[in-house]
């Protein structure tokens, strides 16, 4: 396809997606998509035809690509047939792939601790441990700006995390502590954690090398990121018996299912369940 014939279209996609307030990197994935779909296709994307759908996602599957490459590819193929092209129903038939559930990996407390050890600097350790102590995502630490820490009430103030919604969340002595060892010494004034040019926020990419070096350090075998010490920190306070609900609040979670998945990983609360079999041995009340 002409660069005359595709950014008319990719103009207006992008304007759609900017009057819904949708973030660069899903614009970003959005347009691959579609761009990858004209490759494809051969042709200009709005000559498609339902047949075309059916057999780009045959063409997807026969090569391999993951659930999450073809949902996001569903994704935005109805958006571009449904919203720029106002097709309403053109994308409907397009199967949606059932993703498989995975346990998500969580470390123990004697893991974390060992991870936050090693972790490659001081400015890393505050970093991390944001993440254990207070179930942040790695996007939310990155945009941490000091004012943000409200050591007076002892909470953290997360401004426009996942789904644009603000909310708090707790801020331990220990964390405050190691949060102003971090300021003494590099005397931040906006970010918390400003990445190689002061003015800008430390990269998501960053921090998770940060945390790959730190496992590695640590010999902790398990594959780690970020976002296993989200996953732990949800875990260990369920296993504290924390109330399901206030740790859905924490993660700033929508929906309740979302945080439940952590019940089948809160191994010390599985083992604290009595079986019914065990019942069986008792003797009977009088």
């Amino acid at each position: 396809m002409t660069h005359d014939a595709v950014s008319p279209l990719r103009r207006r996609m992008i304007e759609d997606m900017t009057i819904r307030r949708f973030g660069e990197h899903t614009k970003r994935d959005y347009i691959r998509q579609i761009r990858e779909f004209t490759i494809f296709l051969g042709r200009a994307p709005d000559l498609a035809e339902p047949e075309d759908l059916r057999r780009y996602q045959l063409h997807m599957a026969s090569l391999g690509a993951s659930y999450a490459r073809m949902n996001l590819a569903i994704t935005a193929l109805r958006f571009f047939f449904h919203v720029t092209l106002g097709r309403s129903g053109f994308a409907d038939r397009l199967a949606r792939i059932p993703t498989p559930e995975r346990l998500p990996v969580v470390l123990s407390p004697e893991e974390v601790a060992l991870l936050l050890a090693h972790a490659p600097s001081l400015k890393y350790r505050a970093a991390l441990s944001v993440a254990y102590g207070c179930g942040l995502r790695v996007s939310e630490i990155a945009n941490l700006k000091v004012t943000d820490i409200d050591s007076a009430r002892m909470l953290i103030r997360v401004e426009q995390g996942k789904g644009r919604k603000d909310r708090f969340v707790m801020l331990s002595p220990d964390l405050l502590d190691l949060l102003r060892q971090w300021w003494r010494v590099k005397r931040p004034r906006g970010w918390l954690f400003p990445g190689q040019q002061p003015a800008q926020p430390i990269t998501t990419r960053q921090l998770n090398r940060a945390c790959h070096a730190a496992a590695e350090a640590a010999r902790i075998d398990k594959r780690v990121s970020m976002h296993t010490l989200r996953h732990s920190f949800a875990t260990h306070l369920l296993e504290r018996k924390t109330d399901i609900r206030v740790i859905q609040v924490l993660l700033g979670h929508r929906k309740l299912d979302t945080t439940a998945v952590y019940t089948r990983v809160a191994l010390k609360a599985i083992r604290e369940v009595t079986s019914p079999l065990a019942l069986l041995a008792s003797p009977p009340p009088p």
